[in-house]
Parts: C-alpha cells; structure tokens; sequence
C-alpha cells in the first residue's frame, strides 16, 4: 500500500501511521474478546475447557491476519504518521497488555456469570459497553487517542507543497488511497499440506478475527507452487506481496539469508535439524508454524524462467541483513512459507471460486491462526 501511494503521489518517503492502526486494532480485539466469551458461554463451553481456556491465554496480542487489517483499514481508514506517530507504549506494548489481558480476564468472568444467572441480550451488551469503556480508556492514556480529522502537508519530489484536510482518516483511505491500492481486491492464498486439510478449500479459524461483525479471516489453500508463481508475478507488476512464514528457520540474520543450506547441522550434530520431518508433519507435530509476517520485494528468474530467490523487506531495523533486506531461496520458501496476499487479477478464476464455498472451521489452536498471537 505504501509503495504505490508514494508512486502515485511522487514522494520521496512516506510512511502510514501503524501506531494509529495499532490503537484502533487493540480497541476493536478486545471488543472481539468480550463477544468471544459471551458466544463460548452459550455453545456450552466450559471455562476450564480447551477453547476459553486458549482464548483466556492472551486475550488482546499483537499478531495478526490480513483480513484484521482489512477490517481496520474500512472501518477507521489510515493516516499518515507524521499525523499519529509512535508512543513508547506503542512501541514496546508488554506493559499495556499486561494490563489489558488482566482487565479483559476479570471482565469474562463478570459475563460468564451474568449468563450463568441468565442475563438476556440487551443486559450483556450494556455491560459489555460499560467495559469497553474502560478499556478505551486504558488504551487511549497509553497509546494516545487519535483525533477524528487530520491535516497532511508535505512536499513531493518536484518540492511543491501539498497540503490535505482536515478530513477524517477513513476519507484519506477512500479518497487518497482506495484508487490506487483497494485493500478489498487482495485475497490471502495459503498453502497447507497436511491430509487433513485438501487444496481447493476455503477454510476458517475458530474465535479468530478482531472486529465484531467484520470480515471474516478466510484462507484458500492452494499448492505452494501457485502461491510462488502468483507472488511473481504481483512483484513483476511492482506490486510487493505480503506473506506469512516460520521465520527463524535456517535463517542467518546477520547476512539476511533464508536458505534450507544455510546451516551444516550434520557436520556439527551428526543429524540433521530442521528438515527430518515433511511440512505437512511439520505443522501437525508443532515443529513449525506461521509466525512472523514480511514482504516480497523483488524476485530473481533465470533464463529459462525459473524462479530462483525472492527479495523481502522485514520489519527488525537496518541492523539485520542488507539494511533490513534478506534473500529467500525457492527451497526455503516451499518449505517455510504458508502464506501469501495477491491481488485478486493475479489468481485463476478456478482458484477465486474456492471463495465462494462455505468455509471449514479449524480450532481455535490451529497452527494456520498462529500469525494472529
């Protein structure tokens, strides 16, 4: 999204606010988590079963999915973030959650018991509100609150002033941002081996999301071999892709390299680490997962049209690999990579009708929803 907003509008740098997204996303998480239990409450689960038990565990992290951040942008919109830039809190948010996870725990049992001595609809929704703005009020005294219109001036590559507003964030995104970069035309392609879970399914996480009535997060699970092919063809169109993978894997941070070869274990161990089992076990085993979101920049093709290495732009600072960009081998990227949002002109008509099936719904616990923890 930003780099086609800076190309559009001739900028030299620019940045969105993640901090007001960030505000927005813990308001609306815990506002989700308060429904969560109320909804578990009334499926009759108990509050020492796995799922509330699993929810109770963290109830307002900072992961996410693509479809959360689909759901903040048409809701609250964007702004830029010379107009909400970045709290300490924001920054380094484990005091704030903490805070938050305690509030949200003692909330739950509150709702639980008003269900247990059989409140109706509209007495769980007054309390919820009642919480909620409490909450809001521990966010916005750690985070800052947002201000409901902004102003924007900046100058362009050609130094000619610019200047726009007052205009609320969601009219930035509509007007500003919406023509050049539709978040709504983005789809998220995974790719899930396991035998369970056939390709050509469109599939669901149980209690996952972040805003109550928003969208839902839907994966279509597809060969990871579409999933590269569909990734370079986005970056061959300069469109960077958004992806999800187990990051740490055979990676050397230093030198921003993601390769299966990266490391000889077997010289070192005398056993291989890593690769004795196939991703599809992998994943039902616990020894891998989708845990950290990046971008695909560039992409390398040989002549006979053979994809060899992606370039991706990570989000740890200048000091990990070449200022803050690493190399992805194919192999690694086979093995590691589980998740990828193209834009929908990209994906062959068969593939789109998978969105059109009722989806399957995984566990709460499912590994295909660890992004969002």
């Amino acid at each position: 999204m930003r780099t086609s907003f800076m190309k559009q509008y001739n900028l030299d740098e620019f940045e969105f606010s993640q901090a007001y997204l960030f505000f927005w996303d813990k308001v609306e998480r815990c506002n989700y988590f308060l429904h969560n239990i109320v909804n578990t409450a009334k499926r009759g689960e108990p509050v020492e079963g796995r799922l509330v038990n699993f929810l109770l565990t963290d109830p307002t992290c900072d992961g996410g999915q693509w479809d959360m951040i689909v759901n903040l942008i048409t809701r609250h919109g964007v702004v830029p973030k010379t107009c909400f830039p970045e709290s300490y809190s924001c920054e380094s948010s484990v005091r704030m959650n903490s805070l938050l996870k305690s509030k949200l725990r003692e909330y739950a049992k509150a709702l639980r018991d008003m269900i247990d001595n059989g409140a109706s609809d509209d007495e769980l929704k007054t309390r919820i509100s009642e919480q909620m703005t409490v909450i809001y009020r521990i966010i916005g005294i750690c985070l800052g609150v947002p201000s409901e219109k902004v102003t924007w001036e900046y100058y362009d590559k050609s130094k000619n002033y610019n200047c726009v507003g007052p205009i609320t964030p969601l009219e930035f995104y509509e007007n500003y941002v919406k023509p050049h970069y539709n978040v709504n035309d983005k789809v998220c392609l995974v790719t899930d081996p396991r035998p369970g879970n056939p390709y050509g399914k469109l599939y669901t996480v149980d209690c996952l999301g972040n805003v109550v009535s928003g969208k839902t997060t839907r994966y279509n699970n597809q060969p990871v071999e579409l999933l590269m092919k569909l990734c370079a063809e986005s970056i061959k169109d300069n469109e960077p892709v958004w992806f999800g993978c187990d990051v740490n894997k055979r990676l050397i941070d230093k030198h921003g390299i993601h390769d299966i070869k990266a490391y000889n274990f077997e010289l070192m161990f005398g056993t291989d680490i890593h690769v004795g089992l196939s991703k599809a076990d992998r994943l039902l085993y616990g020894d891998s997962m989708m845990v950290h979101a990046m971008a695909f920049t560039a992409v390398s093709i040989d002549r006979e049209g053979k994809i060899k290495k992606f370039r991706i732009e990570n989000s740890w600072g200048e000091d990990h690999g070449q200022k803050g960009y690493q190399v992805v081998s194919t192999e690694w990227f086979a093995d590691f990579v589980f998740e990828a949002v193209v834009d929908k002109k990209y994906v062959p008509a068969d593939v789109m009708a998978v969105f059109n099936q009722e989806p399957v719904v995984l566990p709460a616990w499912d590994p295909m929803g660890t992004l969002a923890h």
